[in-house]
């Protein structure tokens, strides 16, 4: 176990934070503002690191991956991000649905290669309510559920929206979409949880309270989700730590986040001019997320924005999952990014790092080694 004066410390303006950090202390917000002007990379990876042993001290040489893909089953959106490249608006030549029968077939890909989870999201699209996603939903799990098909499915954004134009209550919506199969919600969206950057670059969109809210009645509806964080647009580093500190307060009220995801805003082909951020931004933002979330148990890798090198250099800086092998991602590819990642290329990076890969659950469930490709999943290893 390290101890306080194995620290390697080059400066001492950040030793009153590197006590709190050794003794399990909670950080202040302003703690988190001096982390994130402090330069010394390594210092933060040493604090981050020493809280991610803590808190999986029984694993802290396994990092878990899980084998899943993206389907985004529309692109339909009236809300105009203009950081997202992705949407067409409602009549637009290139707007889709995707049928039913276009989503099995990707859902059978996936678990033909042993996969588990589908991470299914799309856009604000006027036409589809309560009635088009649980059937779809029961769909799904009336054809894949003896594969343990995990649905992690829908953004706050898109919930909220399904519940407006079907007139329900949240509540009542995520008890419908629980019955037809709901697993558990992506955290998508949440980009800056301050209203000065929401209005900047997503400005009919919902509020930080919003999103909050509803990620707050899908915990109590039984359903865990993750809270990502888009940073590098219009957002300070006040913006980011209040972001953070949000997202732990309503950690602290509910206990429903399992992991968190940070990334940086990729410019290309939006509306926004902003440079993209660089790795040791990244690395800096991966650091100071672990340091102040010390009750969201995981933090996962952004490969896919990040580049795989880097994605790796991170699980020295706090983050103990490298995410989803996605099969497929459209978003963030619309906006300049298209690294993909094969299983084996996954496990490669984790092992070289000097970690044991492991697969996993949505919920962080290992899972055992060995499931055959194109089998029923047996049951999680614990």
């Amino acid at each position: 176990m390290a101890t306080l004066e194995s620290v390697p410390r080059t400066s001492s303006n950040i030793d009153d934070i590197a006590d709190k950090v050794m003794s399990g202390v909670r950080l202040t917000a302003e703690d988190g503002m001096r982390l994130y002007q402090h330069h010394n990379l390594p210092e933060l990876a040493f604090l981050a690191n020493t809280v991610r042993e803590r808190l999986h001290a029984h694993t802290r040489d396994y990092v878990t991956y899980i084998v899943g893909r993206n389907i985004n089953y529309t692109n339909v959106c009236w809300v105009r991000c203009k950081f997202c490249a992705f949407y067409r608006v409602p009549g637009h030549d290139d707007g889709y649905t995707l049928s039913k029968e276009i989503i099995f077939d990707k859902i059978q890909q996936m678990v033909d290669v042993g996969g588990i989870e589908i991470l299914m999201q799309g856009g604000l699209n006027p036409k589809l309510k309560i009635e088009w996603y649980e059937d779809l939903l029961h769909s799904i799990k009336e054809r894949f559920g003896s594969y343990g098909i995990i649905l992690h499915a829908f953004s706050p954004a898109e919930l909220i929206y399904i519940a407006k134009i079907s007139k329900l209550t949240q509540a009542e919506m995520f008890a419908r979409l629980r019955r037809a199969g709901l697993d558990s919600v992506p955290g998508g969206g949440a980009e800056i949880l301050t209203d000065r950057v929401r209005q900047t670059i997503s400005p009919y969109k919902d509020t930080a309270d919003e999103w909050l809210d509803c990620m707050r009645e899908a915990h109590k509806a039984g359903l865990k989700t993750t809270v990502t964080m888009m940073y590098g647009s219009a957002d300070t580093l006040e913006d980011r730590m209040e972001h953070l500190i949000r997202s732990r307060e309503l950690q602290d009220e509910t206990g429903g986040f399992t992991a968190f995801i940070p990334w940086s805003f990729q410019p290309d082909g939006t509306e926004l001019d902003y440079e993209r951020a660089s790795a040791f931004d990244y690395l800096r933002t991966v650091a100071v997320s672990r340091l102040v979330l010390d009750n969201i148990p995981h933090m996962q890798a952004s490969w896919v924005t990040q580049g795989p090198k880097v994605a790796q250099i991170a699980l020295r800086y706090g983050l103990d999952d490298f995410g989803s092998t996605m099969m497929e991602e459209n978003v963030v590819s619309s906006a300049g990014c298209a690294f993909t990642m094969p299983i084996e290329e996954i496990e490669r990076l984790i092992s070289e790092a000097g970690y044991r890969p492991i697969r996993r659950t949505t919920q962080y469930e290992h899972l055992p080694l060995g499931v055959p490709q194109g089998s029923p999943l047996l049951a999680p290893a614990g």
